[in-house]
């Protein structure tokens, strides 16, 4: 029965092409990590996912269930409704709740309650075949903090992310999920950082500053990293670029996006 279940997880292929490169999509297992600096449309590209995982598929969605642990708080609700409202071409009060009944929301405000969240979430998945997507933002919220209540101790400062890191896989794993997750931009540059891993071309063109600080388990986990940042040379305010890197086939892509009022637009 529960193999059965198992195998009842749908497909995200149809999730966001634009996303991927190579025409590919996560499959369960992967991690795909966005990272930026605040403000470069992370959290809108976050909503754009959620919504065409929750839309039902007269509507152009996939129809399936998504788990959204929010750890900074932001998770405006409102917003959700207004681009659901947007892309339903009959947008009446019940099927926005029939959406809104395929999505799952946990607040932690710890890594500690992160950590218990996760252990809790097991029984959510194994009950629900529906969900197959689960959404961190962010997993670098508890950082500072965490470095802080961990004194000197590098193992005392990691420990609770290297545990969530270690559920997170297990939970991938076994019930055959994807994973994306947010990550905020608070190191500066570093010559020797991630972008000479994919080419050098690569790192004239990628603004993001990327230098990784979160614990080695987590970034062992990520297959996917796609960078966010603003376009600085575009008028538009509301313009963003993201440079998608498949990190295993050493795939990389770069694409443009705007946010309307009806989300994320390619």
């Amino acid at each position: 029965k529960l193999l059965a279940r198992l195998e009842g997880r749908s497909s995200l292929k149809n999730l966001e092409p634009y996303l991927f490169a190579e025409e590919g999509f996560p499959v369960h297992g992967d991690v795909i990590e966005f990272h930026g600096p605040e403000g470069t449309g992370k959290t809108e590209m976050l909503y754009h996912l959620v919504a065409r995982c929750i839309l039902p598929k007269s509507g152009g969605g996939l129809e399936v269930g998504v788990m959204f642990i929010d750890t900074d708080y932001h998770f405006d609700m409102l917003r959700l409704v207004t681009i659901l409202e947007h892309r339903l071409t009959q947008s009446t009060e019940e099927t926005i709740k029939q959406c809104l009944g395929r999505l799952f929301l946990v607040n932690c405000s710890s890594s500690t309650q992160l950590l218990l969240t996760l252990y809790s979430l097991e029984n959510m998945f194994c009950t629900h075949p529906s969900l197959c997507l689960l959404v961190l933002d962010s997993v670098s919220a508890f950082y500072w903090i965490d470095r802080s209540n961990g004194g000197e101790s590098l193992n005392l400062q990691e420990m609770n992310l290297k545990k969530c890191a270690e559920i997170l896989e297990k939970l991938l794993r076994e019930y055959h999920l994807a994973l994306f997750a947010t990550t905020q931009t608070i190191m500066q540059k570093s010559t020797n950082s991630a972008e000479h891993l994919f080419s050098p071309k690569l790192h004239h063109e990628m603004d993001a500053d990327y230098r990784p600080y979160l614990c080695k388990s987590w970034q062992q986990m990520v297959t996917h990293r796609i960078f966010f940042s603003r376009q600085s040379n575009s008028g538009n305010s509301k313009a963003f670029s993201v440079i998608s890197c498949d990190i295993k086939k050493k795939h990389v892509i770069k694409r443009s996006f705007t946010i309307a009022e009806c989300g994320v637009q390619f």
